[in-house]
């Protein structure tokens, strides 16, 4: 595991400038990787070329040291993440007659590519963000994996082409501060988090999962291409017995391929049915006891972790559980919000960065349940697609909007405590009489009536969600299996799996995701979907695979999620800041938002006169993220 950076100077630039910037980009990455760095440096009359990454050594701790070149010396790579196949990968080259220097997973890729060139990229089982230089072809590809679990920036100009696992080394190296990118505004305020291709700057840009980039260093040009083509999802017939064997088969081999390790593994373990499985499985793969690591809260409306004790006791796993307050976030909330580099506000990255921070005290890797909901159907807003077609043939579009407005102030809620009022107020907003409901239902922040109240005209964007719809060739998701499409290309990629690299990475440890395998996800595709939500039971083909091994009615336990009372917080110890946020003369200067507007809905919010977590903590992590990148404001 590590961070990656790059340079291609369209200029001659001497080795030690270009040492000296890609040094400057590696070190505000150290925390990916703090046990090694490797730089590459080539300079011509008219390009000059630089690379460079910073290593979390995990395996080969001995000779795996990068970058790593061909025999020749004309290929080299830098290479984050980890090919999970590639000790099969590497078996099939040695049948060949290739041979290796090193055991390290990222050999095999650049041997791979020096003998099959772009189409290896598509045999990579793995999470990976790596750039290849082949001077063969004077060319540099920058590739980025099936999910996106590993993050990759890019831009461009008229003097140079960047590209970095964090934002961070960028911006600190372009001699400006870039202008805030509307879309990006748009698509934070809708969401909590920017999906890929944008980001929060004009003209900096995500690459997208399972996609690379090829630039020409004679023409200076680039093209970005997919790397696996995703077909419709086609049903197959297949009985739910063998089905049910299939995803058992799929998950223990996934787990057993992400096991792989040189250093000390353990699992996070929340005691849902996701995280309770993986934890099985490998417990199950290794005759020692295996660690197993949770979080809890002081406040118990957010507390399960009676849930993951169940599970630790009947593993018998070395169980650590941490509780936690407001005191032991509130000394570090600006460092985990800024590490970002863009505004984000899922509410579980704090608690997720506090996990992080003490797993990392006992192991290096930590297998995670995530990618199960996506992969399986088990979030409750997949719910929202039954309901909306069962509700809107029954009751009529004016009598739906009648209930909306009398209901406005009976489901008012004064804190956060995200019950049963929050629950009928989500889903009646949701209802959408044009079928077009799920883009509703994944905006976490603001609606689009509410969006369009809260920001300035000036930067408003409209049709926002249009070129991801084309992407999906989707016009409107109407299905489990739409929805789960979608949720791969934005939830996941901009949400999920940013939250758990950034706070996971800040603290130095590797997180792996065994739900999240390509033909796990193409085989649960082509199921029934009433084998992935049997009614009104989510995740059903899971469940019923591994309900023996659990004891009777466990997994069908509910569970509330891994979010944190931000609500309160924002009352209490983060008061005094987000009042001075919402000072005239500070809304006034940034221009983006209607003073009026956002001013009463955070005042509401502070004086218990209507709770509106979601919303207001969104503002709050944008601010956090303009002061630090625009006002240079270190701290508040």
């Amino acid at each position: 595991m590590c961070g990656i950076n790059g340079i291609i100077a369209r200029h001659s630039l001497k080795e030690n400038e270009l040492n000296a910037i890609l040094t400057k980009m590696n070190n505000l990455i150290i925390h990916r990787g703090p046990d090694q760095d490797g730089v590459f440096c080539e300079e011509h009359s008219d390009v000059s070329v630089g690379m460079a990454m910073r290593r979390l050594s995990i395996i080969d701790l001995k000779s795996g040291k990068q970058p790593i070149f061909t025999d020749d010396k004309k290929i080299v790579i830098v290479f984050n993440g980890e090919i999970y196949n590639y000790k099969v990968l590497k078996a099939k080259l040695e049948a060949e007659g290739v041979t290796f220097h090193t055991t390290s997973d990222t050999e095999v890729i650049i041997k791979l590519y020096e003998k099959y060139g772009v189409e290896s990229f598509k045999w990579l089982d793995g999470m990976f963000a790596f750039s290849i230089y082949d001077k063969k072809l004077n060319k540099l590809f920058i590739t980025r994996d099936f999910f996106g679990e590993k993050p990759l920036y890019y831009t461009q100009s008229d003097t140079q082409f960047l590209w970095a696992s964090e934002l961070k080394s960028i911006i600190n190296t372009l001699n400006f501060t870039p202008a805030i990118s509307k879309k990006g505004l748009n698509l934070y305020f809708r969401l909590t988090y920017i999906p890929a291709p944008h980001t929060i700057y004009d003209n900096i840009f995500k690459l997208e999962a399972n996609h690379y980039i090829e630039y020409d260093l004679t023409s200076h040009t680039t093209s970005i291409t997919k790397i696996n083509a995703e077909p419709v999802p086609t049903k197959q017939n297949i009985s739910f017995d063998d089905a049910k064997a299939k995803t058992k088969e799929l998950v223990y081999n996934s787990v057993n391929s992400r096991s792989i390790s040189d250093v000390a593994l353990g699992t996070f373990l929340s005691g849902g049915v996701d995280s309770s499985i993986i934890s099985l499985c490998l417990s199950q793969a290794t005759d020692r006891k295996i660690d197993t690591f949770s979080i809890g809260f002081k406040k118990a409306a957010y507390d399960e972790s009676d849930k993951s004790r169940v599970v630790a006791k009947m593993l018998n796993s070395n169980h650590h559980e941490f509780i936690i307050d407001e005191d032991d976030l509130k000394h570090n909330i600006h460092d985990i919000l800024v590490n970002f580099d863009e505004p984000f506000s899922d509410t579980a990255a704090l608690p997720t960065h506090l996990l992080s921070n003490r797993t990392r005290q006992h192991v290096t890797v930590a297998l995670t349940g995530d990618g199960g909901d996506e992969v399986f159907g088990g979030y409750n807003k997949y719910y929202i697609g039954k309901m909306n077609k069962r509700y809107t043939s029954l009751v009529p579009e004016f009598l739906h909007k009648s209930v909306l407005k009398h209901s406005k102030n009976f489901l008012i809620e004064k804190d956060d405590a995200r019950g049963r009022k929050f629950r009928i107020k989500k889903l009646l907003h949701a209802i959408n009489y044009k079928g077009d409901f799920y883009w509703d239902i994944i905006s976490l922040a603001n609606t689009n009536n509410e969006i369009s109240e809260i920001l300035n005209s000036d930067y408003l964007e409209h049709d926002l969600f249009q070129e991801y719809k084309d992407v999906l060739n989707m016009d409107k998701a109407e299905t489990l299996t739409d929805f789960r499409q979608v949720d791969k290309v934005l939830s996941l990629e901009g949400g999920m799996l940013a939250k758990v690299d950034r706070t996971s990475m800040m603290n130095s440890l590797e997180c792996r995701a065994p739900f999240l395998n390509k033909d796990l996800w193409e085989f649960t595709n082509s199921l029934p979907e009433d084998y992935l939500m049997k009614g009104w039971n989510k995740k059903y083909i899971l469940k019923e695979a591994f309900k023996d091994q659990f004891p009777e009615e466990f997994l069908e336990k509910s569970k509330s999620g891994f979010g944190s009372p931000t609500g309160d917080w924002l009352r209490q110890s983060l008061r005094k800041e987000l009042e001075s946020y919402i000072e005239p003369k500070h809304l006034e200067s940034q221009g983006i938002f209607n003073t009026n507007i956002i001013t009463k809905l955070v005042q509401d919010h502070l004086d218990s006169k209507k709770d509106s977590t979601f919303r207001v903590w969104s503002f709050y992590c944008f601010q956090k993220w303009y002061a630090y990148n625009y006002l240079k404001q270190s701290n508040v």
